[in-house]
């Protein structure tokens, strides 16, 4: 529907006395939804519009992080959807494999059982049963916060239409030989049992032991250094630089390893540095991933020492010992037989965690499903270099080129239960079978399914065409692909981002799955700090919204979003951000009860005054503003500029200086109310897409008709009077001056002086009667005493102070000011011109002293000008 259609004004349109969030939002959403405003017609003939959400886990709810992002995807899917394009923001979940397997085994823990308790098929229906039941309540959160999504067309990554999609790519690149079976070093997490990816292993500075150990006796002998002394029940070599002749007697020697009985090769390899340490490294091939490449240059041995929990498995003393166990207990060894050379307690050094559950990672050497990411991301790093796709702001490209342009083969498989499970069947002679959505397993005695699934990444990476009905040519994928913008976090620019770009170029015959991609920062709290609960900063965003409202809670966010830039946020800003949407509720049911009015046409600028061509010559500049910093993906400079011309522009001043023409009545009054009211009906449209909840309930009031989500965005009518708005700018200029002066003198914002404005020959004449109006000043009566003059903007304008101040007291006090400024001047004087002093003082300092000269010389003409305007006393 187009605003055209919608219904026309309500006769004598009324307000309540406040605006209440909480007794409005809730029913508006829904209204919304029922009425069907955010589904989107594939059939339809308008220009598409697509946003997909970044899938938020099922395990999840609504941070601040959530918020944020959906408020920028929100306000650009409804100024579209006003724009007249077909939008669709396309909503749904991840599945989140691990995050969820763990829930549902915590759970299960809770009743002493485990999922080999279940079984597989078991367990993974109960995973379904605690989805339908407790996940996916962020969707509530998010109309919470009015996300526009069609909600008819959400997704799961499980879904039986995504679960085909996965398999089919599955397939496809398994036929073009871009999925393969290897053992290799994989990033393991005895704790979740499973591999992860690079990119899901955290890092963190921990306390450790660095010790040297000795290998071999005499001059056969070479010192190593290891953080992880367990290892070395693996070692199956020492390595050592080609060119360092500390070691070259003993290349192609063996030495004996300590505690074990065996005897290891001494090699060379151009991997060691021999300027760290002693030179020389050991090699543990099956439990560090340099090792493992040393070891396939040189045919070692891959000796597994630990299990998938991370207990040692090597025959001996330590057998059965936990990881950290099996440290100390060798180093003991070790040290008994005068092997530790030396040993430095703590260590500091960086560790990777697994971003799941915290558990410090561990190199292990496993058969794993992989990508061969080379080719795809070549397309990937060429579709940006192109110019097919743009990245925003531009100096994200050298992040993004740095990942895709550097990227190992991709670790697919997972040890898990909950996921898409891997469609490769074995046979009993060894045969592997990768089986399509379309084609029937083999069957028979001996064959069986593989037991892994598929990392997270892999189904979310086909979110912007699997969710649309791929691999079926549906008609929602004709018209919606590929995305129009991407509007995602920085830091999964890496996770989500760059798989999504491979896949969707390789799925959809080179198009990517989107033309922009719009990179915003982290949310942190007002000091700049990571949100954290462990911090104790961690803020619901809904409490907030209980709070203030949902439009508080949407415009700082927005307010604070520049691109590609961490946004701090706290309390005092969404209070704030309450107080703005309080002030356009309170100033449009003023505007409303005083005449403001959208029936009929604008009149002619003929018929209006220069107040009126001001405001309608600034509107049209803000409009054309705002859709300017919308293209540029610019949030904050767009609240910003929206903020700033309703409170200042029309409310502080426009609502303020035509006042006198309301009140006035007459024909004036009328063509200022609908001038006001074409203002009002244009700004609540160009705040709507940020503050969707208090502009629906205004604009309606406002216009009758039936909701701001269908009317149409604000085009700029190319109307502009300078002229009008240099007028307006003196006014403005005597307001502020004679306020200023005001406040020196103490005076309080409604005590009423008299004075005599001397407007004659200039543009202020006309509006004499709102400067009186806004400054508070009587007409001269009878015993006028100008005790005061202010020149000002080419007219002068004339207080009589005589018995509102204390002349003789303010010029104390004043002079008191003064001679305080005075010996500030002269502190910092002395100082700049003391040559020893500014030899030895740190640039730093200087400054300072140069900033406290300058802002001395800065009182001292203020409080000599405020002297100056006093009367005698």
């Amino acid at each position: 529907m187009t605003e055209n259609t919608q219904q026309q004004p309500a006769a004598n349109p009324e307000l309540p006395t406040q605006y209440a969030p909480a007794e409005v939002e809730g029913k508006l959403y829904e209204r919304w939804v029922e009425r069907g405003y955010f589904e989107a017609d594939e059939n339809s003939e308008k220009s598409p519009y697509t946003i997909v959400i970044p899938p938020p886990n099922v395990t999840g709810s609504l941070h601040l992080g959530h918020a944020f992002e959906h408020t920028l995807i929100d306000a650009l899917t409804r100024r579209k959807r006003m724009q007249g394009y077909e939008t669709l923001w396309q909503p749904g979940m991840d599945h989140a494999g691990i995050a969820t397997q763990n829930v549902v085994e915590r759970e299960l823990a809770k009743e002493g059982k485990s999922r080999h308790d279940l079984g597989r098929e078991a367990f993974v229906e109960r995973v379904w049963q605690w989805k339908a039941e407790s996940g996916g309540q962020i969707s509530g959160q998010m109309r919470r916060l009015g996300d526009g999504v069609a909600w008819s067309r959400e997704r799961f990554t499980m879904d039986e239409g995504l679960s085909q999609a996965v398999q089919t790519i599955f397939k496809k690149l398994y036929d073009d030989e871009l999925i393969y079976r290897a053992e290799r070093i994989i990033n393991w997490c005895p704790r979740c049992l499973t591999a992860i990816s690079d990119i899901e292993v955290e890092y963190q500075d921990d306390d450790g032991e660095l010790v040297s150990i000795r290998y071999g006796e005499g001059d056969a002998s070479i010192v190593v250094a290891t953080t992880r002394a367990e290892t070395m029940l693996g070692d199956t070599a020492v390595a050592v630089h080609p060119d360092d002749e500390r070691y070259k007697h003993l290349v192609g020697t063996e030495i004996e390893l300590p505690l074990t009985g065996r005897r290891i090769p001494v090699v060379a390899d151009e991997h060691v540095d021999p300027e760290f340490g002693t030179g020389a490294v050991k090699v543990t091939p099956a439990h560090d991933p340099n090792d493992f490449e040393i070891g396939q240059r040189h045919g070692l041995p891959n000796l597994a020492v630990m299990d998938e929990r991370a207990v040692i498995t090597a025959h001996g003393p330590f057998q059965g010992l936990d990881r950290l166990e099996a440290r100390s207990a060798i180093v003991a060894a070790l040290r008994a037989e005068g092997r530790i050379v030396a040993e430095k307690r703590p260590y500091v050094h960086s560790v990777g965690h697994c971003s799941r559950c915290k558990t410090t990672i561990e190199p292990r050497l496993s058969m794993q499903w992989w990508v061969k990411v080379g080719p795809l991301a070549k397309a990937a790093g060429d579709a940006v270099r192109d110019g097919k796709v743009k990245i925003h702001p531009q100096e994200m490209e050298k992040r993004y080129f740095d990942w895709v342009d550097n990227l190992h083969d991709w670790c697919i498989s997972r040890q898990l239960w909950w996921g898409h499970r891997i469609p490769v069947w074995y046979g009993p002679n060894g045969e592997i079978v990768c089986v399509g959505p379309d084609e029937q397993p083999p069957a028979g005695e001996g064959w069986h399914q593989d037991t892994d699934v598929l990392d997270t990444w892999f189904s979310s990476g086909l979110w912007p065409f699997s969710t649309l009905g791929w691999p079926e040519q549906t008609d929602s994928l004709a018209k919606f692909y590929p995305n129009s913008v991407l509007v995602t976090g920085y830091d999964i620019l890496f996770f989500w981002v760059a798989r999504m770009m491979m896949f969707g170029l390789y799925a959809m015959d080179g198009t990517p799955p989107f033309h922009t991609i719009v990179l915003h920062g982290m949310v942190r709290d007002q000091f700049g700090k990571k949100m954290s609960k462990s911090f104790g900063n961690a803020v619901n965003p809904l409490d907030w919204m209980d709070e203030y409202g949902s439009d508080a809670v949407r415009f700082t966010l927005a307010n604070g979003a520049n691109p590609g830039i961490d946004v701090p946020i706290g309390e005092d800003w969404v209070k704030a951000s309450r107080n703005f949407a309080n002030k356009i509720w309170n100033a449009t049911r003023f505007a409303l009860m005083n005449g403001a009015t959208v029936e009929g046409p604008l009149p002619d600028p003929s018929e209006m005054s220069a107040t009126d061509r001001w405001i309608l010559s600034r509107l049209n500049k803000t409009v054309a503003e705002v859709d300017a910093f919308y293209d540029d993906y610019q949030f904050a400079k767009l609240a910003d500029a929206l903020y700033h011309f309703a409170w200042d522009e029309v409310f502080d001043w426009y609502v303020e200086l035509s006042k006198t023409t309301f009140f006035a009545g007459g024909e004036g009054a009328k063509v200022s109310g609908r001038v006001l009211g074409e203002v009002l009906d244009v700004m609540l449209r160009l705040l709507h897409p940020i503050v969707p909840f208090v502009t629906e309930t205004l604009w309606t009031t406002l216009t009758g008709k039936e909701s701001v989500v269908i009317a149409d965005w604000p085009k700029d009518s190319g109307f502009r009077d300078d002229a009008a708005e240099r007028e307006i700018e003196l006014v403005q200029r005597v307001v502020t001056e004679v306020r200023r002066f005001r406040s020196d003198q103490g005076l309080q914002p409604g005590q009423k002086v008299p004075a005599r404005l001397d407007l004659a020959g200039t543009a202020l004449a006309p509006h004499e009667a709102a400067i009186r109006q806004l400054l508070r000043l009587q007409p001269e009566g009878e015993g006028f005493s100008a005790t005061a003059s202010l020149p000002v903007a080419g007219a002068t304008v004339a207080l009589d102070l005589s018995g509102t101040i204390d002349v003789a007291a303010e010029r104390k006090r004043l002079a008191k000011d003064l001679a305080a400024a005075e010996k500030e001047k002269a502190q910092a004087n002395g100082k700049l011109g003391n040559e020893a002093f500014l030899a030895k003082a740190p640039d730093n300092v200087v400054e300072k002293i140069r900033t406290r000269l300058a802002k001395a010389d800065e009182d001292i003409a203020r409080i000599q000008a405020q002297l100056d305007r006093l009367p005698q006393a």
